[in-house]
């Protein structure tokens, strides 16, 4: 299992999306172009980063709380349920914020090869239209909303990690 993720975030995504989009399209969805479509290729690029931060923050977990566990006699129910996971909430919710960000970006992208969202705004409105003031207004406004959804990721950390 571990070796199909790492396959899979070796892969330029941006490039797989934009070279084979009819042909993933077509086969996944039976369509071409808009939001239904970009909805597969944005998650098969997505779960393999997010399989893999959350491994790392899961593997985060010392050694020490693993062998307190079994020494009071844990289940390994338990181990997972009450020890690993209440001590890596903040590094999963971190985790789990990167991939967030990651899949605005991507899917700003997938706005510009037909997938609808603010990407397609900037392009049809902005580029096309050499509106450049709506053009880096949406931009902005991705920028906005990416601080807005790291600082309230940072912030739910903060409070897991107490």
């Amino acid at each position: 299992m571990i070796d199909t993720v790492e396959a899979f975030l070796g892969v330029p995504w941006s490039r797989v999306i934009g070279a084979f989009y009819e042909t993933v399209y077509m086969v996944s969805v039976s369509l071409i172009i808009g939001t239904v479509a970009a909805i597969v290729p944005l998650t098969i690029s997505i779960v393999p980063l997010l399989v893999r931060l959350m491994e790392n923050s899961l593997l985060g977990t010392g050694s020490g709380i693993i062998e307190a566990a079994l020494a009071m006699g844990a289940t390994p129910f338990q181990i997972v349920f009450r020890f690993i996971l209440p001590e890596s909430m903040g590094s999963l919710i971190l985790s789990l914020t990167t991939g967030i960000v990651g899949l605005i970006g991507s899917s700003a992208m997938a706005g510009y090869i037909g997938g609808g969202g603010i990407g397609s705004l900037v392009l049809n409105y902005g580029y096309n239209r050499f509106n450049f003031k709506l053009m880096y207004s949406l931009v902005i406004l991705l920028i906005v909303i990416t601080q807005i959804i790291q600082s309230l990721g940072n912030k739910f950390a903060d409070k897991a990690r107490k």
